[in-house]
């Protein structure tokens, strides 16, 4: 047997009785014209048993499957209330029987379904120990598949369906290519653990991931230890590389939806994935809503149908006539405009240098030659910085002379030179102002409403690039090895600013910000990036003009002839 490359930690689980759990053995009920089997025993090929439930029509007919695949738990309700305005999800959009992020059988049954709830391997009361997001999970989803379709009750059609984690996972299990898998619709889900989970430009992403692996340990064996794992692996190695699909094998249909709103973690994943499936029938939203609400309202789950109808059962056309790609371009929160695209990226976009000047704070049309540089303090806990923006940030203002749109990927690349320290956290977000000078929020995160038009991050000694897969608007971090700074040495930078899609109408202005810590902070259980915690040190130095051509990237796209367009300006589900 060759050595593995690297040793798994794990953790022993938190016991499922603590959370409410009703514990094993299988049983049935009637409710509601739907036949539900509970933990049923699924056999892996190791013999390890899944536990999942099923819910299929009472009547006996056989139908194709929908399979969650799910950590957190078959036996438990979704429950909003816990969010921020209950993450903008209606009680009247889902019943008691929907899971976390996963369909509602109540809905899926009447119309013809079944609905696979499964604990995953070493959750709750599946057997075995959990590992989360990697080659091996997907074996398991093919195994369950495969078995799902065997059923006498199941056509031998299967889809998946989730959001999140039940998103994530759709990759890892259709790059097995199970026969029986048609379809899949992942509802935003990241595709690179350490790029948009762990390690945010290299900076470990410390706020979300102990809550998260609070949530995933539920279990009566071990689960991966993933805050060890992080601190073990800082860079990205053949640990983090299987938890990265096979997007070349994932052949099947895919209805794909990802969110402006979800900087730091979903949405740069999800587009790369997109981009990379070799699927032939493809399709991809990209909205600016919150994610719970835009899976769960209604015109949402009939696109899922229409979409499922046809590759599961055969049944109409009208996904056969979707656009390619239909994306919202935003003004403001919950105020935008929809149309439809052939490609993402946008072929057409036209990318203009804004260039850093120090001397005014702005950003300029054209090169800088005076020299200047702009100073912040930072902070290595970021409880300690001060409120007063001057002192431990930069920021560069650009004014738009005409209304412009920006859609894709800004990049932002600076020379940099850190004092009192040989390394540098390094934070950016993009943001809008109104002609008056008022700040314009956009939907952030899973529930929040004050968020920025987009983010970006950096560990300075984490510059180094892969040159075959970087381009001029996304730098491609190797996180291989560490480069650090030198005293008094300026080095050029790229960082990475994730996709969005903005408006600006004449007069109204970009705003670049720069500091060394997380420009956007909330309550702890919040459900977003964070990184109390620095390597900072003293102060950054930004430098500007002459052969310092510190610059941001914008993607500016011309108008197209004959896009069909829906103007957005309504929360789902107002009148």
């Amino acid at each position: 047997m060759p050595r593995a490359p690297f040793k798994m930690i794990f953790r022993d689980g938190v016991p499922p009785a603590k959370h409410k759990y009703p514990g094993l053995g299988y049983r049935t009920s009637t409710e509601h014209g739907m036949l539900i089997e509970r933990d049923v025993a699924v056999p892996m090929r190791d013999g390890v048993k899944l536990y999942v439930d099923v819910h299929r029509p009472a009547n006996g007919e056989k139908v194709p499957a929908l399979v969650a695949w799910s950590p957190y738990g078959k036996h438990r309700p979704f429950q909003y209330e816990y969010f921020y305005k209950e993450g903008g999800v209606r009680r009247e959009w889902y019943s008691s029987y929907t899971n976390f992020e996963g369909p509602d059988p109540l809905y899926w049954v009447p119309r013809g379904y079944a609905v696979v709830h499964v604990d995953l391997r070493g959750v709750w009361g599946s057997e075995g120990n959990a590992t989360f997001w990697c080659h091996d999970e997907g074996r398991d989803g093919y195994d369950l598949i495969e078995w799902a379709a065997a059923r006498e009750w199941c056509t031998g059609k299967v889809g998946m369906s989730g959001v999140s984690y039940l998103a994530i996972a759709q990759w890892q299990i259709a790059a097995t290519q199970p026969p029986h898998l048609a379809a899949i619709c992942p509802w935003e889900g990241l595709s690179d653990m350490y790029r948009e989970f762990a390690f945010h430009g290299g900076i470990p992403e410390t706020l979300f991931a102990p809550i998260w692996q609070k949530s995933i340990s539920y279990s009566m064996n071990q689960v991966e230890d993933i805050l060890a794992m992080m601190a073990e692996h800082p860079l990205f190695d053949q640990y983090w590389a299987t938890k990265v699909a096979d997007f070349s094998k994932i052949k099947v249909p895919a209805f794909v939806v990802a969110s402006w709103a979800d900087q730091g973690l979903h949405l740069r994943g999800t587009l790369e994935a997109f981009n990379r499936i070799a699927s032939r029938q493809k399709w991809l939203v990209i909205h600016g809503r919150k994610k719970w609400e835009n899976f769960h309202q209604p015109d949402s789950v009939e696109r899922q149908r229409t979409f499922f109808d046809h590759f599961l059962k055969g049944i109409g056309e009208d996904v056969l006539g979707w656009p390619r790609v239909r994306l919202e371009v935003r003004e403001g929160y919950y105020v935008g405009e929809s149309r439809n695209e052939d490609e993402w990226p946008l072929a057409r976009t036209q990318y203009k240098k804004l260039f850093l000047d120090a001397r005014d704070r702005s950003l300029k049309p054209a090169p800088v030659k005076a020299v200047s540089a702009a100073r912040y303090r930072a902070y290595g806990d970021q409880s300690r910085c001060p409120s007063a923006y001057e002192q431990h940030r930069a920021q560069f203002d650009y004014v738009f002379r005409e209304a412009t749109e920006l859609t894709g990927h800004m990049k932002l690349r600076l020379w940099v030179e850190a004092l009192g320290a040989d390394d540098m956290d390094i934070f950016v977000a993009a943001q809008k102002f109104d002609k008056d000078g008022i700040y314009v929020p956009f939907a952030a995160f899973s529930a929040l409403e004050d968020g920025p038009v987009a983010l970006g991050w950096l560990r300075a000694s984490h510059r180094e690039l892969d040159r075959k897969r970087s381009t001029p608007q996304q730098p491609w971090l190797q996180h291989k090895r560490q480069l650090k700074l030198k005293p008094r040495v300026p080095v050029p930078v790229e960082i990475e600013i994730w996709p969005s899609g903005t408006r600006f109408a004449k007069g109204e202005k970009l705003r670049v910000l720069v500091q060394g810590s997380d420009i956007y902070q909330y309550a702890r259980w919040m459900v977003l990036a964070g990184h109390p915690k620095t390597i900072n040190a003293g102060e950054h130095v930004i430098h500007t003009g002459g052969k310092y051509d510190s610059h941001l990237l914008v993607p500016v796209i011309p108008g197209k002839a004959g896009a069909g367009r829906t103007r957005n300006s309504k929360a789902p589900g107002t009148k």
